[in-house]
Parts: structure tokens; sequence; C-alpha cells
């Protein structure tokens, strides 16, 4: 007998966050954006999700975030290729193809400049990549940052099955090779082993979520494009470069991020701070989107000396 779907445990919060959704044309392609909070606010937050997400998946911080901070704008577009965006007409869905299609839209949003850039996982590569264009935001945060590449990290076995798998995807005739990537066996797989909270609930809303949104990607080619920028690009690549003031929030039991790789990452950086929440690994906008969301307006209400040493805690 089939379950009934778990309510959301953020769905009030959720509701009572002002959204409002539109689209734009950036770089050829038509890019569906959410925009939550009123369209005066004094500071605008752009976060962009990882990959296989949508902007759904980042809710419950943006509404935990907007709770504790109802002077924010936050902008969630779907990136190309997922969501509700189509893929970008002509480019690649590469690090480099997302970051200029991410630089065009943060001078559609914020011409006058004075946003804040985040991501969330390979969205932090993206977000990382795109801020070494000087003078495109004045502050980054990557939450769950990808310190290196997951094919040269040590947890290369698992990694390596996945791309073997996409592989094959990629191999199979158009239908079956789409039919595999969106198989919820293979979601279940990455949610079991991502996942770190005991309670039950929220570990099945979690698997749920998953389902819901992890085979909502737009076409095999610009999947397979993304997936192989996922496991070949890290912030790592772009931390030196960047300039402008940067929160890094990682979760304690990543191992897509361990400990002595996050902080290794945010030495590399001008001007960082690391903040490591307990006993949650690499689905902290799932488990602890309240603590996430407290890093974050701390790091937007505090002064950034320039030039100073990375801060770990």
């Amino acid at each position: 007998m089939a379950h009934e779907s778990l309510p959301s445990p953020y769905a009030a919060l959720i509701a009572g966050t002002p959204v409002t959704r539109s689209a734009l044309t950036v770089r050829g392609g038509r890019t569906h954006l959410w925009r939550y909070g009123a369209d005066d606010a004094s500071e605008h937050v752009v976060l962009l999700h990882g990959f296989r997400g949508d902007h759904h998946g980042l809710e419950p911080i943006v509404a935990h975030l907007l709770r504790d901070r109802p002077d924010l704008r936050v902008t969630v577009p779907d990136l190309p290729g997922f969501g509700a965006s189509p893929p970008l007409p002509g480019a690649r869905h590469d690090v480099a193809g997302y970051a200029a299609w991410a630089r065009a839209l943060l001078r559609r949003l914020a011409p006058a400049g004075g946003v804040t850039l985040a991501g969330h996982s390979f969205g932090s590569v993206v977000a990382a990549a795109t801020m070494t264009t000087p003078g495109t935001a004045e502050r980054l945060v990557l939450v769950n940052p990808i310190p290196r590449r997951p094919l040269s990290g040590r947890d290369t076995f698992s990694v390596g099955a996945t791309a073997v798998l996409h592989a094959l995807a990629g191999a199979l005739p158009e239908e079956a090779g789409t039919a595999l990537l969106r198989h919820r066996a293979l979601t279940r797989v990455a949610s079991i082993a991502m996942v770190r909270t005991p309670d039950r609930a929220l570990r099945r809303w979690i698997h749920e979520e998953h389902d819901r949104y992890f085979a909502g990607f737009a076409t095999r080619a610009s999947l397979l494009e993304a997936f192989r920028a996922s496991v070949t690009a890290s912030v790592r690549d772009s931390a030196a470069g960047i300039d402008v003031p940067t929160l890094l929030v990682g979760g304690a039991k990543d191992d897509l991020a361990r400990v002595p790789d996050q902080r290794a990452l945010a030495a590399r950086f001008r001007d960082a701070r690391l903040r490591l929440i307990p006993d949650v690994g690499h689905l902290t906008h799932y488990e602890t989107p309240a603590e996430v969301a407290t890093e974050i307006s701390t790091f937007l209400t505090t002064n950034h000396p320039r030039a100073t040493p990375a801060t770990v805690a």
C-alpha cells in the first residue's frame, strides 16, 4: 500500500513568505525566477541551486532567512536545463557557461550593483566561478561548497560509479538513456547516501522531495554536460581570484566536503569565514535551514574588513 506524501515540515513558514514568479531572457534562453520578499527591500540576495535541483530545494532557507530579515529580497532562478528553465541555446552547460549566464542574470537583476550572490553545492561552484569577474557582486555566500573536484576526492568509488551510470545513459538511445537518468531508484540511492538526520519523518520527506524534483531536468544532453561539470570542478578552482567578503557554510558530516578540505578551501580566499553546522551533511538546506539562514543573516549584517585571514568555527 502506497504511503501518503508527507507535508513539508517548513510548509507553514514557506506559505507565509511572499513570492512572485517571473522570467527573463538571458543569453538567449528563458530563465524562470522566483522572487521572495518585498520588491523594495534594501538588500538583494541571488541564490543558485545545486545539480539536479531547482528553486524548491532552497525555499526552506529562504523562508527562514526572510522571517529573520524581512528587509531582504531573495531571487532564486531555476538554472538553465533544470526545473522550469530550458537549456541555453547554443551554449554548453558547464561551469564557464553557467558562470557567463549568472553574470548576465545579475546585470539584469541588479544593474546598479549591491547584490549578494549565493550558491548551494554545484551552485557554489557556479557562484564562485561567476565571482572571478570583479564587480559582479558585493558579497558571496557558499552553502555546502564543493572544496575539491569530486573525482579527485576521497570517495572516488561512489562518484566513479555514478559517472559510469551517466556514461551508460549517454550511450543508450535517447529515450532509454533519459529514462535511466530519471529512474527513481538512482535518485533514492543518492538521497540515502546524503541524508544524516535521525528524524524518520524528515528523512522520508527528504527522499520524497528528491523523488519529486531530481528528475526535472530538461534534456539528456544538458543534464550530462552539467553532470560532467559537477564532478570535475570545484570552488577551489576559483577561490584565489575572489576578492569580496565570502561566507562558507558547511556540514560537519558532509562526505562530499570533508572538514579538512573545507578548512583548506576557506584559507584560499582573501577574505572568508567558514561556519560548520554539526551533525549534518550535504543537505543543510533540508535538514538545518534555520541554522544556515542564521549564518547568512549574521554575515550580511556584519562588517567585513578586507584582507583578513580566513576565520573558521
